[in-house]
């Protein structure tokens, strides 16, 4: 018969130092606990094991009780556990699992292997003794290196895309600048300056993306502030006249990255139109960009100037303009809700979810 099957009490019974649970009691609960457990004296003694312990730790339990507790210690860290254990002693209190330095523990075979270890004192007539709870981590540190080498390679991944996306973006960029340099109409020139300026607003998107190592969601806030920054050299002559004012919660405002990039070509359109028709020479003026999160949780954006105004027969339905022919189709990609308020200057007011899809809500 196996002797470790139903160890015998006799062979611990011995010591006086055990804790007066009764001893059958506490016996009971270290031999069936679910993980090693290593009973140690003030001096280092092994004062008990249980089975789940000899399993691990690949010792019978004769090899174990009375013998020193770094016969389980990795040889290169023998020489400072005693001062570890002490220091323990001096102050004695429950340290759970998971807390401090990374620790290693050592078998039979002299193999070396992870595991956390949970430390609890407990006072006896003879002394202090500390019951250890070893748990051999192997397997969750070999998950944990295969979760962080999928991580590296899909963050080298992401970069590459990144990368690649910009270059393609600031060749579009260049091509159409070309162009505008060769073409002799004005009206061709500042269609492919606009269509610079979509392009520009496109890869504002996935550069702020990079920047905070976060492609889930964009700091919209961030995005209002750098775009019109964008515009504003694209129209030189006008934006000494012009002074461009963003307003913005204290709380960053995060948009998923599918409904990004229309509201950035949204608020394109609406500031390039505003510099080039609500300001004509020698008139100066403002452009403000408000960002407000609403009781409701919804957010509203709103661009609004005090130029000119907009003619009194204006509709989105019947302007030829090709960028504000874009605001309703951009609207509903973004899932918003446009309203023009009228009087002053063009005045345009965007309102959408403030929720991420996917996002945990409190």
């Amino acid at each position: 018969m196996d002797a470790r099957a139903h160890p015998d009490p006799a062979s611990e019974r011995g010591s006086p130092l055990l804790p007066q649970m009764t001893d059958d009691a506490f016996r009971r609960v270290v031999e069936y606990a679910p993980s090693a457990m290593v009973l140690v004296d003030t001096r280092g003694a092994i004062v008990m094991v249980n089975e789940q312990a000899e399993r691990l730790f690949g010792y019978p339990r004769s090899a174990l009780i009375g013998h020193s507790v770094d016969l389980l210690v990795p040889q290169a860290a023998r020489a400072h556990h005693a001062q570890f254990r002490d220091g323990f002693l001096s102050t004695p209190s429950p340290r759970p699992m998971g807390a401090g330095r990374d620790l290693h523990a050592r078998r039979a075979d002299g193999s070396e292997f992870p595991v956390e270890i949970g430390l609890n004192p407990m006072p006896t007539e003879g002394g202090t003794l500390v019951l250890a709870s070893i748990v051999d981590i192997t397997e969750r540190k070999r998950a944990q290196q295969v979760l962080e080498q999928a991580l590296l390679e899909k963050t080298v991944l992401l970069n590459e895309v990144h990368h690649r996306v910009k270059n393609n973006l600031q060749v579009i960029t260049s091509l159409l600048n070309l162009q505008a340099n060769n073409a002799d109409d004005p009206r061709l020139r500042d269609i492919l300056s606009e269509s610079q300026n979509r392009v520009r607003a496109m890869s504002l998107t996935p550069q702020l993306l990079y920047e905070r190592k976060d492609f889930s969601k964009m700091d919209l806030g961030d995005y209002l502030y750098r775009l019109p920054q964008l515009l504003r050299g694209s129209y030189r002559e006008s934006a000494s006249r012009i002074e461009l004012r963003l307003e913005r919660p204290d709380t960053p405002v995060y948009l998923d990255l599918e409904r990004a990039i229309p509201c950035g070509l949204l608020v394109n359109e609406l500031v390039t139109n505003a510099f080039k028709h609500a300001f004509p020479p020698p008139r100066h003026g403002e452009i403000t960009i408000e960002l407000a999160r609403e009781e409701d949780g919804s957010v509203t954006l709103t661009v609004r100037d005090d130029g000119v105004g907009l003619p009194d027969d204006f509709s989105l339905e019947s302007v030829k303009s090709l960028g504000l022919q874009l605001v309703p189709l951009l609207t509903d990609q973004l899932h918003a809700r446009l309203d023009m308020p009228t009087g002053g200057g063009a005045h345009y007011r965007i309102n959408f979810s403030g929720q991420i899809p996917g996002a945990a809500t409190t």
